[in-house]
């Protein structure tokens, strides 16, 4: 994509700033998601992990993220230029297709923040916290960086010399954060009681709230990958609605037929199944391959959350399960469905396109997934070996809300809450010194 000189739409910029702000507060939405999911000793610690991302990524893509992933290509395809760093050359008047710049830059930051707050639901209840606050800069520049200017950056080889299509994300954000978190968790290996204690979510409402809001937010993220307010965002934001629909469904029915009884956390994850399929979809099938989509994610899923039991991989909150296997579900499923009328162009196999959209969604995805896992193994384990990246045995027991941040989320907890505090704030004469 160029940034050459042009007149900004009013329109279009008015609903890239709501756009925006929708996509930002999917990773306060992704916070109290991760945050009922995990046990009452470290939620504090899971709503850090995700906070702290935003100021992470923020300063990391404004000082050369934008630039590497947006600027003119470096050559090959894999990376771009340096014109860019610390947003240099770029001012209010500056315009990106019919956006200004800036806007346009923000956009695609928001995009960075929650793929970097996804990986951290692979580790819940384990990681060190400085140890994260290494690891996210480092990742998003070596891992996250070079897979969006493939994907989306001007001259990238996915997009541009492959030809696989990706509207939203699939390949950037879901499988990179799958592939990223089963890395990372394998870096750190499994929870103290891993398949012997209870491992419950502690708080169902919580995780529907901050279902609730990435669903809400998903919008920003899918329709407002058009980068205007046109036709096409209409199509992209009826079918995310439609493939969160089916996706929540698709997940009942499984566990309705498997054990007997839908539950709250099987809706909740199976409307994030179908809105993570749809991401790379949405602007490539028609509104029945979208509730196909959806309905696809929300099975499969349902069952692929359990591999970790059988495989030995202790992904604390699913997001292998859902986001990798969610991704590839739907960056493949473009090309069985996608259709002439989204993409302008090509088409798959099921309107005539044959086998060759379909052969290179799965190139795309294989590639993305290997580069993510092994470069983000790298990170973790130089980490591991220098710094130390999981927490030790006496923070784990007790929690990393009480050893690492000095606070607890409840006067008195359940579910694996360590020693009961009479405030949010431990005391002074009780406070445990924080362990980073």
């Amino acid at each position: 994509m160029s940034l050459a000189a042009a007149s900004a739409d009013t329109g279009d910029t008015a609903w890239l700033l709501a756009a925006t702000a929708l996509v930002l507060l999917m990773t306060p939405g992704l916070a109290l998601f991760y945050g009922g999911m995990v046990r009452t000793k470290s939620v504090l610690n899971m709503l850090m992990m995700s906070f702290v991302s935003i100021a992470l990524v923020t300063v990391v893509w404004l000082a050369a993220g934008f630039s590497l992933t947006f600027g003119e290509d470096a050559g090959g395809g894999l990376i771009g230029g340096l014109e860019h760093i610390g947003m240099s050359g770029l001012g209010p008047d500056s315009v990106q297709g019919t956006v200004p710049t800036l806007l346009f830059a923000t956009f695609q930051l928001t995009f960075a923040i929650i793929t970097a707050a996804l990986v951290s639901g692979a580790v819940a209840d384990r990681a060190k916290f400085g140890a994260w606050l290494v690891f996210v800069p480092v990742w998003a520049l070596l891992v996250y960086v070079p897979v969006a200017h493939w994907v989306w950056g001007p001259g990238g080889w996915i997009l541009e010399k492959l030809g696989a299509l990706d509207f939203a994300g699939g390949l950037p954000v879901e499988i990179v954060s799958g592939a990223s978190g089963l890395a990372l968790c394998l870096v750190l290996g499994p929870r103290m009681g891993f398949k012997k204690d209870s491992m419950r979510p502690h708080n169902l409402p919580m995780v529907m709230l901050g279902a609730g809001l990435l669903w809400f937010g998903w919008f920003g993220f899918n329709a407002g990958s058009a980068l205007g307010a046109n036709g096409l965002a209409a199509a992209a934001f009826l079918n995310t609605l439609a493939a969160g629909c089916t996706g929540l469904l698709g997940w009942l029915f499984v566990e309705q037929k498997r054990d007997g009884h839908p539950t709250t956390l099987g809706a909740a994850s199976g409307a994030v199944a179908g809105l993570v399929a749809i991401t790379p979809s949405c602007g490539s099938v028609s509104l029945l391959g979208a509730l196909v989509v959806g309905l696809t994610a929300g099975a499969v899923c349902s069952y692929a959350v359990s591999w970790k039991f059988k495989l030995n991989y202790d992904d604390s909150l699913d997001v292998v399960g859902v986001h990798l296997v969610g991704g590839v579900i739907g960056t493949l499923l473009i090309g069985v469905f996608a259709v002439d009328s989204m993409t302008g162009g090509a088409e798959g196999l099921l309107y005539g396109g044959g086998l060759a959209q379909l052969g290179k969604q799965l190139l795309a995805v294989v590639v993305v997934a290997v580069y993510a896992f092994a470069v983000t193994y790298g990170i973790g384990k130089l980490i591991d070996v220098t710094l130390g990246f999981r927490a030790s045995e006496e923070q784990e027991q007790t929690g990393l809300d009480l050893t690492v941040h000095a606070e607890t989320a409840y006067d008195h907890g359940v579910l694996g809450h360590g020693a009961p505090v009479s405030s949010s704030v431990v005391p002074h004469a009780q406070k445990v010194t924080p362990q980073a």
